[in-house]
């Protein structure tokens, strides 16, 4: 009956604030736990209102806590970022009258330094004061980094790079307690093409004494515009309680100073492709070491380039200059780029099928790249001597190989070799090859005729989720633009339209694809913003890039049982 009785009056205290319709506000308070802080840091804001209060028993089991009043706390806005609210409530007899009070508590951030100020509020009849805040850049003199709940901590391999060169970013977010959410920012800057460098890692590590625990990012940016490269800071914000279970507001911002972008030195040779890089090597392999060849043998040459600190798109194309007196088969050049934590590492290879088809002498010439050193900060050459070779055997017919891509060493048809003397006949190889062309392209048009009559018709359908729709209005304006953050706004597309993939590079969201159209559009695109002289019927690029993103687009969204966003911590490191 007691317990009862008290929860009765318990209910009585919430419901009389909900029936005063007749009530007058008495008054309201705003009080800041300080009006000195720093941006990283979190204001407490308690607000309390009181007023007098009518006992409506008819309606005592029939309230609604949503009806409870609230200051327009929103004023606040632009100024502080509201990041969490609370209420509480109670009830007592002042001079035989009902009082009822209501203690609003607002966790708020700054959004910028300088003097702040909470606005008025209002609450029913009754106003605040207004309140000034001062708001201070940096960490507090008397509170080292160490000890404070969460700090960001940045990083950059160099104080300065040349344009196009390799700048390595390291974001570290140490924090303590156990997280329940949190957002970390990512670099991104108009001027630069940015690429994460693999996934994030996650330790432990001891400042001062104190365990943090401790997320780490990598990033390498590559400037396309000399000058100085400004970075907007890199932000975290989160939750996470203590060992007591308190929960605790986490907050904080670090911008990377200013780096110097020089641009290409005079000294580097007019008209060929800049490449900055730390390392830059050109090997050869598949010719014989001896200066002798004979006519119709199958030769397969590959060149490879291989560059640290630079995407494989930025490497040139390489020379493919042979003598007459050799054929030349050469297949697609194959690009690679590999990330490691201490940057972009890449190679280019290109294979060619060599046949000798005349005797004499012949010479294969030297191959020179000029590329910058940028540990020496010196012009240098990757370099492959001429050789000269003497070729055997009179003359020979050779077939093309029907490869698009050029032959390979078993599918390259043997060469008759004929004497000088000798007129050169028609090769019955070379009847093979067109009839077994014409077999293959027979096959080609059935295949093609029967994929098109059994392909369903696809309608398009776009996602009706806003966000996702502008966020691809965007990747496509970025594209259309020739923007350097087109890569990272096709990542941040494609985590709102596949929702449970964990896309962090744009490989992933190519490998998720399977589409190697988009694979060659993504290159070719970035091979674009790499290249120091703009190519003829250059909008190929971006319509090609355009187009397959949007078959990808229509491609049905995987139904996924995750909520919002993946967390931006493994659930072992929250514990």
């Amino acid at each position: 009956m007691v317990k009862r009785f008290l929860r009765t009056i318990s209910r009585l205290g919430l419901l009389v604030l909900l029936t005063a319709s007749s009530a007058l506000a008495d008054t309201l308070s705003v009080e800041p736990d300080r009006t000195q802080l720093y941006q990283g840091e979190v204001l407490t804001l308690t607000v309390k209102g009181s007023m007098k209060i009518d006992i409506n028993l008819n309606n005592l089991f029939n309230f609604d806590l949503s009806q409870l009043p609230s200051p327009d706390i929103e004023k606040v806005e632009p100024d502080f970022e509201i990041l969490a609210r609370n209420q509480r409530y109670s009830v007592q007899t002042v001079n035989n009258d009902m009082v009822g009070e209501i203690t609003w508590t607002y966790q708020l951030a700054p959004t910028r330094t300088g003097t702040l100020t909470i606005p008025a509020l209002t609450f029913k009849d009754t106003s605040s004061s207004p309140v000034t805040v001062e708001v201070t850049d940096g960490t507090p003199p008397n509170q080292p980094a160490a000890a404070r709940d969460s700090f960001i901590e940045l990083a950059a391999d160099k104080a300065e790079v040349y344009v196009q060169e390799q700048l390595v970013l390291t974001i570290q977010l140490f924090f303590s307690g156990n997280l329940i959410r949190g957002e970390l920012s990512e670099p991104e800057h108009p001027d630069a093409i940015i690429e994460p460098l693999g996934k994030q890692r996650e330790y432990a590590r001891y400042r001062d004494g104190i365990r943090y625990r401790v997320v780490e990012r990598r990033y390498a940016i590559f400037p396309q515009q000399p000058g100085e490269l400004t970075l907007p800071p890199i932000r975290f914000e989160g939750q996470a309680r203590d060992a007591s279970g308190q929960l605790r507001f986490l907050r904080d911002r670090q911008e990377l100073f200013d780096v110097r972008v020089k641009p290409v030195p005079d000294s580097y040779p007019a008209n060929q492709t800049w490449l900055p890089a730390s390392q830059l090597n050109l090997t050869d392999e598949g010719l014989p070491p001896s200066g002798e060849l004979q006519a119709g043998t199958n030769l397969n040459r590959k060149l490879t380039l291989e560059a640290v600190g630079l995407p494989s798109e930025a490497l040139p194309a390489l020379p493919q200059a042979v003598p007459d007196a050799i054929r030349s088969y050469p297949e697609q050049p194959l690009r690679n780029t590999e990330t490691t934590t201490d940057g972009l590492r890449s190679t280019l290879q290109q294979v060619a099928a060599l046949v000798p088809v005349q005797s004499g002498e012949a010479v294969l010439p030297a191959i020179r790249i000029p590329w910058w050193n940028t540990q020496t900060d010196e012009l240098e050459y990757a370099e492959l001597p001429t050789r000269r070779y003497a070729i055997a055997g009179g003359s020979a017919v050779v077939a093309a190989p029907l490869s698009e891509s050029g032959p390979t060493p078993d599918s390259l048809p043997e060469a008759t070799v004929t004497t000088p003397s000798g007129a050169a006949g028609v090769s019955p190889w070379f009847i093979s090859s067109l009839v077994l062309a014409g077999l293959w392209l027979a096959t080609a048009g059935l295949w093609w005729y029967s994929r098109k009559r059994q392909a369903p018709t696809h309608h398009e359908s776009h996602p009706e989720d806003a966000s996702e729709r502008q966020a691809f209005a965007k990747l496509k304006a970025a594209i259309d633009g020739l923007s350097a953050q087109t890569t990272g706004l096709m990542v941040t597309w494609a985590r709102l339209r596949f929702p449970g993939q964990d896309f962090v590079t744009v490989e992933d969201v190519i490998d998720f694809s399977g589409d190697p159209g988009l694979a060659k559009a993504v290159g070719r695109f970035q091979e674009r913003l790499f290249s120091n002289h703009s190519p003829s019927h250059g909008d190929l690029v971006t319509k090609e890039l355009t187009r397959c993103l949007e078959d990808l687009r229509n491609r049905q969204a995987v139904p996924t049982d995750t909520a919002g966003l993946p967390p931006l911590y493994p659930a072992g490191l929250s514990h």
